[in-house]
C-alpha cells in the first residue's frame, strides 16, 4: 500500500479511545493507534493528530445540565489534553518523536499552540498531537481538527470512527441507512448528516481539504484509509 498524501491530519474521537470500556481509555486501543500512526510516519507521512476528550467529559453535555458553558467547554479541553500526552507517551514507547501543543496555555505540560513552531516540529520529522480544541469555548474538536488542517496545510483530513463511513442515518439504529462512498461538502451540509459538525465542513470546504471518514478498528486501517484502500467515505 503507498500512502496518496503527503501530510495528514487525523481526528481521533476521545470515545474511540475506549474500547469496550464506559470511560477513560483502553491502553490496548491506545497502543493500537500508535502502532497504525507509527506505520505511516515510518512510510515518510507528515502526521498531525487532533483529539476529543468525550471519554473523559462532554461539555455540552454537561453544559446542558446547568454547568456553564464556557467552563463546560475549558473542562472538556483539558480532557483533550489528558488523552494527548497519553497518546504522546504510546508514540514515544515506540520511539517515535512527538510534541503536543495545547490551544489553551499549559507551559508545565506541554507546548503551546504557535503556527511556525507546528511547523518546525514538521519539518524536524516529529508527530504532532494538537490539544485543547481550537482554544476557545463553543468550538468542537472537529472544528479545531478542521482549522489545524487548514493552517498546517494538510493533504487530507481523516476522521476516526465507530463505522466505516458516511451513511444517510445512524446505522446503528437504522438497518436501511445508505453508505456513501463520496458525497459532497454542500451535500453533507444540507442533509445535516452527522459525520462532523457543520462549522468543520464548512472550513473544510473553503479550504478544499477532503474528509476521509473511516473505521477505527481493522488491521492498518489508518494504512488503508490514506492508501485509497478498504471502505471509506470521502468528502470533497
Amino acid at each position: 500500500m503507498t500512502p496518496k498524501y503527503k501530510r495528514i491530519l487525523l481526528k481521533l474521537s476521545g470515545e474511540g479511545l475506549m474500547g469496550d470500556r464506559a470511560f477513560g481509555m483502553d491502553e490496548q486501543v491506545i497502543n493500537s493507534l500508535a502502532e497504525q500512526i507509527k506505520e505511516v510516519h515510518d512510510r515518510g507521512v507528515e502526521v498531525c493528530i487532533v483529539v476529543g476528550g468525550g471519554n473523559i467529559f462532554r461539555g455540552a453535555k454537561e453544559a446542558s445540565k446547568g454547568l456553564n458553558r464556557s467552563v463546560a467547554d475549558q473542562v472538556g479541553m483539558l480532557a483533550t489534553v489528558m488523552n494527548a500526552l497519553y497518546l504522546q507517551n504510546a508514540l514515544e514507547k515506540m520511539g517515535t518523536a512527538t510534541r503536543v501543543l495545547s490551544g489553551i496555555n499549559i507551559p508545565s505540560v506541554c507546548e503551546n499552540y504557535i503556527y511556525r513552531r507546528a511547523l518546525r516540529h514538521l519539518e524536524k520529522n516529529r508527530v504532532i498531537i494538537f490539544a485543547g480544541g481550537t482554544g476557545n469555548p463553543y468550538f468542537t474538536t472537529d472544528t479545531g481538527a478542521a482549522l489545524r488542517a487548514s493552517e498546517m496545510g494538510c493533504d487530507v483530513l481523516l476522521k476516526s470512527t465507530q463505522v466505516d463511513g458516511v451513511y444517510s442515518d445512524d446505522p446503528k439504529k437504522n438497518a436501511n441507512a445508505v453508505r456513501y462512498e463520496h458525497i459532497t461538502y454542500d451535500d453533507v451540509i444540507q442533509k445535516s448528516l452527522k459525520v462532523m459538525d457543520l462549522t468543520a465542513v464548512a472550513l473544510a470546504k473553503d479550504n478544499n481539504i477532503p474528509i476521509v471518514v473511516f473505521a477505527q478498528k481493522g488491521e492498518k486501517a489508518l494504512l488503508k484509509a490514506i492508501s485509497g484502500e478498504g471502505d471509506y467515505t470521502i468528502i470533497n
